[in-house]
Parts: structure tokens; sequence; C-alpha cells
């Protein structure tokens, strides 16, 4: 018989490819993990991992059977969420995802907001790129993600909260000033520091700056907005930063914020949820609430 610990053994594995790793995800031991997919692959008749010294791939059997195991576990991921809750607007766990530009501004103020609104709700959240947040909101491990647009992925939703304009920040005592308002023209992309690759905010500085394609111009990449804007306020370069961050980044920093002429560029920022995951009024709600924080 086909177990729901075998499938979710299948998937911790199919996602690090690695037994020791896949292991740990789910709290148990190597040996155990490995017998369960053994008798995983014994009872579909089929062998669903290649392994090799070192070195663990799905086969094609393996990868087809692991579609179809997602969304068993997506399915039934929902029905816990469903008994979990009572009944009520975000009564019960709402697991976030929320991109690293977002959250360090947005968390401290949505957190309480929301458990104020909604006593019975139990906030989850994480941190991540893009491209990771959607893959684990597409495959059941987030309810909802907080994300720049546009997210162009089959099977998920999005809806437009807020407005996210860019400003450039530079020492105060630059000697580079900068003259206000600022246009394309003005940034030495020489200096231009940007996160690493992987953050949208990345890519988007650069088409800001006019440099979309030439990314070898830039040789830095932060994991940070917060290691970028200490590298700036001791002069060691520009970078983009969103409006949402200015508030607490001055307060911490000594950076000048020079706004671009218009049209002055931005982002979207918006919510990403699963077609047939959270119901419309709870999305409603959430936008409803980030937007509230954001304004305030």
């Amino acid at each position: 018989m086909l177990t729901l610990r075998q499938m979710r053994y299948f998937e911790a594995l199919a996602s690090v490819l690695h037994f020791g790793r896949a292991a740990e995800l789910v709290h148990v031991s190597q040996p155990a993990l490995s017998s369960q997919i053994r008798e995983m692959e014994a009872f579909l008749g089929v062998t669903l991992v290649e392994r090799n010294r070192g070195n663990i791939l799905l086969t094609r059997k393996g990868e087809e059977v692991l579609e179809h195991v997602r969304g068993v576990l997506a399915g039934v991921e929902r029905l816990e969420q469903a008994v979990r809750r009572g009944g009520g607007l975000l009564d019960g766990p709402v697991r976030f995802g929320i991109i690293p530009t977002v959250a360090p501004y947005l968390v401290p103020k949505l957190v309480p907001h929301l458990r104020s609104a909604y006593p019975a709700i139990e906030v989850e959240l994480k941190e991540a790129v893009t491209d990771r947040l959607i893959a684990d909101l597409a495959e059941g491990r987030l309810d909802v993600v907080v994300a720049a647009l546009p997210i162009d992925h089959d099977g998920i939703a999005t809806r437009p909260v807020f407005r996210d304009r860019f400003f450039m920040a530079t020492a105060t005592n630059d000697s580079d000033v900068l003259m206000s308002p600022l246009t394309e023209a003005q940034v030495d992309t020489g200096r231009l520091l940007l996160l690493e690759e992987g953050h949208c905010l990345r890519d988007q500085a650069l088409a800001v700056c006019g440099m979309a394609g030439r990314r070898s111009l830039v040789n830095f990449g932060a994991t940070s907005m917060a290691t970028l804007l200490q590298m700036v306020s001791h002069g060691m370069g520009m970078t983009l930063i969103p409006e949402i961050a200015v508030p607490a980044e001055t307060a911490r920093n000594d950076i000048r914020i020079v706004p671009f002429a218009e049209p002055q560029p931005s982002r979207e920022i918006g919510l990403a949820w699963r077609r047939n995951g959270a119901g419309e009024d709870e999305i409603e709600a959430l936008a409803q609430a980030v937007g509230a924080c954001v304004a305030a």
C-alpha cells in the first residue's frame, strides 16, 4: 500500500537529491527514509531513483511519479487546512512567503496588524527570492507570496497591492553629487552596487539604469539591502532603493536619497496564490492588510 509518509519522503528526496539531507528535512534517520523509498518502489513496481556513489538522480518514471505525488500532497495540505480552520476569515495557519527587499520593512507592521484584526490567525513566514517562493507556493508549501509582479506561472493567480517607487541612495558626503531629480544618464554604472543574482531587484535596477543585458558591468552582488546600504553609507558606491525601505534605512544609515525624474521608475508589489488554494475573501483581506501597513 502506498502511504502519505512514503510520498512525503520521496518528495523531500526529489527536492534535494541527497538521502542524508532529505532525512533531515523530514526528521527521520537516513536508513528509515531509504527503506520507505524502496518499499514505495516495490509497491509501484518501478525504479524511482538512480543510486550512484555521491550522485542521486530521478529516473524518468520517478519524475512522472513526483508530479502526481506533489499533487496529492498539496490536496492533503488543503484538506488539513480546511479542517483546522474554524470557518472564520483567516482562522488558522497562513504560510507567507515574502521577498527579501520587502520582508524587513513589511513584516514588523504586518504581523501585529494581522494578529490584532484576526486573533485566530497563525502566521508562518519564509523569506526567499521570488523563484524559490513561487516554487514553494506551487508545491503547496506556502499559501500566499508577497513579491514583485508580474509573475507568470500556471496555476498561480496574482493581485497588485501597491506601487513601490525607486530612488537612488548615495553617501551624504559623497563627492559625486547627483542632481535631483535624477536621470538615467547621470548614473555612473561603474559605481552601481546591486544585490546578487536571483534577486528581482537586481534586474529591476539594471533596467532602470539602462543596463539590461549588460550585467558584466556590475562586479559586486550583495546578499541583502542592509549590506548594500552599509557600503553606500561608507562611500563605496550607489544603489537603487525601493520606497518601502527608505524610512528604516535612512534612520540607520548615513545616506542621501535622490528621486528620479518623471516618469519615476517603480515596481508593483502584490500577492500571489494558487488558484485552487486560498479563497477570494481571504486574499482580499490579506491584500487590504498589506496595503494598510504600507500606507501607515
